[in-house]
């Protein structure tokens, strides 16, 4: 395994205020940075900062976002997305296109994705994924 694809839900979890939930997401993210595994892509990275309005918050997780580049997206991704969608449509499973770019790249580059977003369960039973369990 390269590493893991942290999805957006995660980030943003573990960013918002202490709850029990929310703590148990940051440990693990936490272990998964402290390991260098925790990886991001850019339409990951946009969703996470178009939730701050405030600019001084907004710059602040810009900067330390900064600490992941972006994992590289190729043009066979797409195709691939496209390739997960429709194929996932014909079973009557619907997702967003970020949903299958997120798991295109997964499957390209062998990383697991972290996630608590229920439509990945799905995808995950048809599609070549793997999604990565807290510890």
């Amino acid at each position: 395994m390269k590493g893991v694809l942290v999805d957006t839900c995660i980030w943003s979890l573990a960013l918002r205020r202490k709850t029990f939930e929310n703590e148990s997401v940051s440990i693990e993210l936490t272990t998964l940075i402290c390991s260098e595994q925790a990886k991001i892509i850019g339409p990951i990275r946009q969703e996470i900062l178009s939730g701050y309005s405030n600019f001084e918050q907004y710059e602040k997780l810009r900067d330390k976002l900064t600490y992941f580049p972006n994992e590289e997206i190729k043009d066979v991704d797409f195709i691939c997305a496209a390739e997960f969608s429709n194929s996932c449509r014909k079973k009557g499973i619907q997702g967003s296109h970020i949903d299958y770019l997120i798991c295109a790249v997964a499957h390209r580059t062998n990383m697991k994705i972290y996630t608590n977003d229920k439509d990945f369960n799905f995808y995950s039973k048809h599609l070549p994924i793997e999604l990565h369990l807290k510890s």
